[in-house]
């Protein structure tokens, strides 16, 4: 079974997510962003969700992590939380 383990920003508003993603572009800590903005619990841990298997995640979450590209930040995803900016650092098929 496929696993990954991702961490994200979760914010309210695309523009947010968008100027985030531009800060970590020009060199800005991923962890750093998410202990600063993230809405999520996770954000303390600098936004770091662990391992997890496809189908644990809202659907629009779980397309990202299980389709894009490893170690590249992706986003923003809409889902019916708000807007995430997201990073696998690993995945397993």
């Amino acid at each position: 079974m496929a696993r990954a383990h991702a961490r994200h920003i979760l914010v309210q508003t695309k523009e947010e997510c968008e100027e985030i993603k531009t800060r970590i572009a020009e060199g800005a800590d991923f962890a750093d962003m998410a202990a600063k903005y993230s809405l999520c619990p996770s954000g303390q841990q600098g936004g770091d969700l662990g391992e997890f298997g496809p189908g644990q995640m809202v659907p629009e979450f779980d397309a990202a992590v299980f389709q894009g590209v490893v170690g590249e930040v992706q986003g923003p995803v809409k889902t019916q939380f708000g807007y995430h900016l997201l990073e696998v650092s690993r995945r397993t098929a």
